[in-house]
């Protein structure tokens, strides 16, 4: 049974991030603000629930919460900062996004939200002092497979996931050969294949390694 508060205080935010491991599209960071009243049995972490649940707790999830954003950062600032800074800093843009300052601030993982601010970024967003100073003021807690314990982050990896997988399957009409209505990006055999028989697209991530070296061997010897 997930738990509805960590602080004890009532505009406590959860946030987490999906598509961290995905050689191509961005990756996308939610946070959530639920009322104290909220209830749903079916909420869990993300990963844990069917497309069909996803997609039906995602306007629940908009409809009663007291605030909610997303963000997508795209390959280009991913290359840039890393996967792991670009994951924090889409939650950080997040909280900056709602339309209430959060008490408290929960996240799914084993890394303060605040831990890295005002990166030297050069694609994206740029935090001013004053936003830094923000998120620098709001208490917060990592809290390791939060997205399974506690309901405001298991909703920000619903809404997350949904949102992304959304993204997905739009530039899947740009590209369908990479077939990412189906993979999301993810590496799968048959994602690796299309990379290796057509090459990137704008939308992968070149600091990642697209192909297994086998791969890459193979085709320098053809």
């Amino acid at each position: 049974m997930l738990q509805l508060n960590y602080s004890g205080h009532d505009l406590e935010t959860g946030t987490d991030e999906a598509g961290r491991g995905c050689l191509a599209g961005p990756v996308t960071a939610a946070a959530v603000i639920l009322p104290l009243s909220f209830e749903n049995k079916t909420l869990n972490d993300s990963k844990q629930l069917s497309e069909k649940a996803r997609e039906k707790l995602k306007p629940i999830i908009e409809e009663q919460a007291i605030s909610f954003a997303i963000t997508h950062l795209h390959p280009d600032e991913i290359d840039e900062i890393n996967i792991l800074n670009a994951s924090m800093k889409g939650m950080q843009e997040c909280i900056l996004k709602l339309n209430q300052v959060p008490e408290f601030i929960i996240v799914d993982g084993n890394r303060m939200l605040n831990a890295k601010l005002g990166l030297k970024n050069t694609v994206g967003k740029q935090f001013s002092e004053k936003e830094i100073e923000l998120l620098k003021s709001i208490p917060n807690q990592s809290i390791i497979k939060g997205d399974a314990k506690f309901m405001s982050i298991a909703a920000a990896s619903v809404l997350a996931k949904t949102y992304r997988d959304e993204y997905m399957d739009k530039i899947h009409e740009e590209f369908p050969m990479y077939n990412w209505k189906k993979n999301k990006g993810y590496p799968t055999k048959e994602h690796r294949e299309a990379i290796k028989k057509y090459g990137p697209t704008k939308y992968h991530r070149m600091s990642f390694r697209l192909l297994p070296i086998q791969l890459e061997l193979f085709s320098d010897e053809i």
